[in-house]
């Protein structure tokens, strides 16, 4: 995933707010309630998701999906083998969301697993074998207090 960062306009950061506020609105819908073309509004999406500045998905609820835990893991690293712990863990599909951090730990992921068993699983059994981890941190998300994908654009 690059992170560079990308250009966008006020009509860029409309599109992106109206799709935040309801990812199924068409682009005839998002073009009248701009005064733009459905053209326009379906250029502008495809670059934005080619820019990878916009993902379009469907966001589920884990625990609603039967995923009992759901948490945070704290990942110390052995510098020198980062990139590989990075692409042995960018491999586990119960690890959402990986991100490399300042701090007292190297990675931190948030993961979900159906169950006490596997988080043990995949700590004990499956973290704590890949060369280069040193420490490996849990916390268990007890409850959702915000959980929301809408925080914005600079235009904001």
């Amino acid at each position: 995933m690059t992170t560079e960062k990308r250009n966008i306009d006020e009509l860029d950061a409309k599109i992106i707010a109206m799709l935040q506020s309801d990812g199924r609105m068409s682009n005839t819908e998002i073009g009248k309630s701009l005064a733009v073309s459905e053209a326009t509004i379906r250029g502008r999406i495809k670059r934005l998701i080619d820019d990878e500045v916009i993902q379009i998905v469907a966001v589920s609820n884990p625990l609603k999906l039967g995923f009992e835990i759901t948490g945070d893991l704290y990942i110390s690293v052995d510098i020198a083998k980062m990139e590989h712990v990075i692409s042995s863990i960018s491999k586990f599909k119960e690890l959402w969301y990986i991100v490399s951090t300042t701090g007292s730990s190297n990675l931190n992921a948030e993961f979900v697993v159906k169950n006490l068993e596997d988080l043990h699983d995949l700590v004990y059994n499956r973290l704590s074998k890949i060369d280069g981890i040193q420490k490996v941190e849990t916390a268990v998300i007890i409850k959702y207090v915000k959980r929301r994908y809408d925080f914005g654009t600079p235009y904001d």
